[in-house]
């Protein structure tokens, strides 16, 4: 365990080295700081007025938690893409002779030295989401005096759902010691693949008549990470204080990285460098 730590400890200097967290740093205070005037404007007496008419203190309360949300889950899309770009490369220089050949001659473990880069990766992206997220949480909850205590598992899920692509990423990169495959497959999956997924579960998957083809999407449906539904229903539901009534997304998405996790230690220790 503690050589898993160091070498998670040495991929966060690495990010910062190559300016990976000062880059999030800085998009995220730049966000911060337009959320701050666009909030410092708001008129809250408007919002009063609408829980006074309506005489329901729950109203309130969700259209604060709804302006957290406008404000979060676009830029949550964006830091994933951006994050997916960033970390795609960790594993490939790894993987390049020399620095190979040094970190092999350690007293640590291919799996362990898998496992660090992994975590390592994982951790450059959940600080960067904490510093977003609870920084649109601070300035709204001193706006409105309504500290909504939930939307904080926003932080929780986005990093979830960016570590379940990162074990892709990290497959592809033992696969092909490159970065391109991980990123493309990566991008696909959260931005067309899963989407795609979600709307003919949902409101097409009723109108086909053909078992097969219905066979055919259950398949890939299971298969597949379910970013979609992890950011569009469990995050909302979550940041709104409400219970989440289906937790397969999160069983099936976890599946998924374990099996990657575990492909990826098998081929790793199975390579020759």
């Amino acid at each position: 365990m503690k050589n898993i730590l160091i070498i998670t400890w040495f991929t966060l200097r690495e990010a910062m080295a190559r300016k990976v967290i000062i880059f999030f740093a800085g998009l995220s205070i730049v966000t911060l700081l337009i959320t701050f005037a666009i909030i410092a404007v708001t008129d809250l007496n408007t919002l009063l007025q609408v829980q006074n008419q309506t005489n329901d203190p729950q109203i309130f309360k969700e259209i604060v938690s709804s302006i957290q949300l406008m404000i979060v889950n676009p830029l949550s899309g964006l830091c994933l893409l951006l994050a997916i770009f960033a970390s795609s490369s960790f594993v490939p220089v790894m993987l390049e002779k020399g620095n190979i050949d040094l970190l092999l001659s350690k007293p640590v473990s291919r799996s362990q030295l898998l496992w660090g880069k992994y975590f390592g990766g994982v951790l450059v992206v959940f600080l960067n989401i904490l510093f977003l997220v609870a920084g649109v949480w601070l300035i709204i909850s001193f706006k409105f005096n309504y500290w909504n205590i939930s939307f904080l598992y926003s932080v929780v899920i986005i990093t979830f759902t960016f570590a379940v692509l990162y074990s892709l990423i990290v497959l592809c990169g033992i696969l092909t010691k490159g970065s391109m495959l991980g990123m493309m497959l990566s991008y696909f999956i959260f931005l067309i693949l899963s989407p795609l997924l979600l709307v003919f579960k949902e409101k097409i998957y009723m109108l086909i008549d053909n078992n097969i083809v219905k066979t055919v999407i259950d398949v890939i449906y299971y298969i597949v990470p379910k970013t979609a539904e992890l950011l569009s229903k469990i995050n909302v539901d979550l940041a709104l204080g409400k219970p989440v009534s289906d937790f397969q997304p999160v069983i099936t998405s976890f599946l998924f990285l374990v099996a990657c996790m575990m492909s990826s230690i098998w081929l790793f220790n199975n390579k020759d460098f």
